[in-house]
C-alpha cells in the first residue's frame, strides 16, 4: 500500500469518525418530531421537532433530530404540561386518570397536608409516583388536631376529621390553642410545604384575626396562602366581602395570595380586583374551574337549610346531587344522610352553565380542578368505569377546558397558559425553583410535555358517569419520561418528583400548648 493511499484510508477513518461523533452528539432519548410546538410564556407557536435528554427539553428545532425514541406529532400540540395547584386526589389511581387529562404536575393547595406530616406525605410518594406532586401546610387539619385531638394526615382521610369532632369547623381557640394551629402550620412549612392551605369557608369557628395570624404563618416564609374563602359559596355580596378579607391581608402583609375557584357570585368584581391587585406588582392570582357545578362532603356548613335555603333561596332538589345513587336531595333525605353519612361527597349545582366560556376567557385565569380524593381502596388497576361516580371535574377539567375553548373560538394560547404557565410563574414567583423550570415549552426546561390534537381532545366524564378519562391526549412525558404512551397510562413509569421547598431549620411560630 502506498503512503499516498495510507493517508487517504486514515483521513477517510477520522472523518467517518467524526461524523459517528456528531450523530452521537445530535441523538436524543426522545424526539417530538413535526408537531405545533406551543410556548405560553413566549407565544411561540411553530411547526418544529423537540429534542429530550434526561429530564431536559434539550433542542426545539426546525432541523431533523436522532432518538433512541421517536414521537410523530403531526397534527398536534405540543406544550408544556398542565400543571394544577388544586387537585385533592393524591393516590395512584387518582394520578393516573389526571395523566389521560394532561396533567404533569399535582398540588393540593387548598386542604393540604398536616404540619407535622408533610415531611412523610412527601416520603410516601418519593420514587412511587407517576408526575409531579406537592402541597400546602392545612389550616383545617391544625385545628382538627388542636381542637378535637384528631390526627389526620391529609384530604384522603378528610371524612374521617370532619367526622370526628366539631371543633375544626365551629369552635374559636383560646390564645393557647391558637398558638398550637399556628405552630402545627409553620411545622409544615418548615418542612418545606409550598404555602398555607385553607378552608377558612368551611370553618366559622375562624375569626378574622386566625385567618390574618395564619396568612401571617405563611408571609413570614415567603410563602403563598390558598384559601377557600369565607362565605363560599354565597351571595355576589358576602363571597366578594370573604375575598376582600384574604385580599387585605394580603396587601398588609405583603404576601403572595391564590383565591381558590371564585367562580361564584361577584366572581366580575373578584376578577377586577385581582387585576387591579396585580397592576399594583402583587402576586396575586386566582383560579376557576370549567362547571357550573362543585363537589363537597355533605355536612359542609353552607349546605345547612337556614343558610342553603333560606339565606341563599336554592333547593335541594335542584342543586344536590349525589353522584352515588345520581339523584337530587329533598331536605327530608338531606337530614337523613346527613345522620348516616355526613361525610359522604355530594354535586352542588350553583352557577348558570353559560358563564363557563366566560370565565376561560378572563385576564390573567388560571384553571384549578379541584379534582376529588379516590378511596384508596381502588388501586392502579382499577378499570376507571368501576370506581365510584364523582364530580366529572376529577378526569376531565383539562379535557374540557380544551373543548370549550374550541368551540367557543377561545384563544389555544391563553388556555394553554392557565394550565401551565401562569400557575408556574406565579409559584416560581414565591422562590419555588421547581416552578421556575416548568410550565414553559422552552429550551434547557424540564421535559414535563402534553401532546393533543386540537381537533379531537375532549373530556368524556359527566355528572352521571364522571371517571371516564379524556380522549385525545395521546402523549405525556412526566421529567422527560413517556407516562402516557398511544393514550395508555404507562404502569412502570414512575418519573415524578417533589415538589416543595427546602426544609427550613427552625420554625418561626412556637405552640404554648403541649
Amino acid at each position: 500500500m502506498t503512503l499516498i493511499r495510507m493517508k487517504k484510508r486514515l483521513i477517510a477513518g477520522i472523518a467517518a469518525s467524526l461524523l459517528v461523533t456528531q450523530l452521537w452528539a445530535d441523538s436524543y432519548d426522545v424526539v417530538i418530531q413535526n408537531g405545533r410546538v406551543m410556548d405560553p410564556e413566549t407565544g411561540f407557536d411553530q411547526l418544529a421537532n423537540v429534542g429530550v435528554s434526561g429530564d431536559r427539553i434539550v433542542v426545539i428545532t426546525n432541523k431533523s433530530l436522532l432518538a433512541e425514541r421517536v414521537i410523530d406529532a403531526s397534527g398536534k400540540v405540543v406544550t408544556a404540561g398542565f400543571i394544577d395547584t388544586h387537585l385533592h386526589g393524591n393516590s395512584p389511581i387518582a394520578y393516573k386518570l389526571a395523566l389521560r387529562d394532561g396533567l404533569t404536575t399535582a398540588m393540593d393547595l387548598e386542604f393540604g397536608t398536616l404540619g407535622s406530616a408533610v415531611d412523610e406525605w412527601y416520603a410516601m410518594r418519593a420514587g412511587k409516583t407517576q408526575l409531579n406532586f406537592g402541597t400546602a401546610s392545612s389550616h383545617e387539619l391544625a385545628r382538627s388536631l388542636v381542637l378535637d385531638q384528631f390526627r389526620a394526615i391529609d384530604v384522603s382521610q378528610g371524612a374521617l376529621s370532619r367526622t370526628a369532632g366539631k371543633g375544626w369547623s365551629v369552635a374559636v381557640p383560646d390564645e393557647a390553642q391558637l398558638a398550637a394551629i399556628l405552630a402545627e402550620i409553620d411545622r409544615g412549612l418548615a418542612a418545606g410545604a409550598i404555602g398555607l392551605g385553607s378552608t377558612a369557608g368551611y370553618m366559622p369557628g375562624v375569626s378574622s384575626r386566625e385567618l390574618y395570624e395564619a396568612q401571617k404563618v405563611a408571609a413570614a416564609r415567603g410563602r403563598v396562602s390558598g384559601v377557600h374563602t369565607r362565605h363560599t359559596p354565597g351571595t355576589e355580596t358576602k363571597v366578594s366581602n370573604g375575598i376582600q378579607e384574604v385580599m387585605a391581608n394580603a396587601v398588609a402583609l405583603g404576601a403572595p395570595l391564590m383565591v381558590m375557584h371564585f367562580n361564584n357570585p361577584g366572581w366580575e368584581l373578584v376578577q377586577d380586583l385581582i387585576v387591579g391587585m396585580r397592576s399594583q406588582g402583587f402576586n396575586v392570582w386566582g383560579e376557576i374551574y370549567p362547571y357550573a357545578a362543585g363537589s363537597t362532603t355533605l355536612n359542609a356548613v353552607f349546605l345547612q337549610p337556614e343558610i342553603w335555603l333560606k339565606e341563599l333561596g336554592y333547593r335541594y332538589e335542584e342543586t344536590l346531587f349525589d353522584p352515588l345513587t345520581k339523584t337530587f336531595y329533598t331536605e327530608s333525605s338531606y337530614h337523613e344522610m346527613l345522620n348516616k353519612d355526613p361525610g359522604r361527597g355530594v354535586v352542588v349545582y350553583k352557577m348558570p352553565a353559560k358563564v363557563v366560556p366566560e370565565w376561560l376567557r378572563l385576564d390573567g385565569i388560571t384553571m384549578g380542578s379541584d379534582g376529588m380524593p379516590i378511596a384508596a381502596e381502588h388501586n392502579w388497576d382499577t378499570p376507571y368505569e368501576a370506581l365510584p361516580n364523582l364530580h366529572p371535574r376529577s378526569a376531565g377539567a383539562r379535557g374540557r377546558t380544551l373543548r370549550i375553548a374550541r368551540e367557543e373560538g377561545i384563544p389555544l394560547m391563553h388556555v394553554l397558559a392557565a394550565m401551565s404557565y401562569r400557575p408556574a410563574k406565579h409559584l416560581g414567583d414565591t422562590g419555588l425553583q421547581a416552578m421556575k423550570v416548568r410550565g414553559r415549552m422552552q429550551e434547557n426546561m424540564i421535559a414535563d410535555i402534553v401532546i393533543f390534537d386540537p381537533e379531537t381532545v375532549t373530556d368524556n366524564a359527566t355528572y352521571e358517569r364522571g371517571t371516564l378519562p379524556t380522549t385525545g391526549i395521546d402523549y405525556v412525558l412526566v421529567n422527560g419520561q413517556v407516562t402516557v404512551d398511544g393514550g395508555r397510562v404507562v404502569r412502570d413509569v414512575v418519573g415524578g418528583q417533589s415538589i416543595r421547598f427546602e426544609a427550613a431549620q427552625n420554625n418561626l411560630v412556637s405552640s404554648q400548648v403541649d
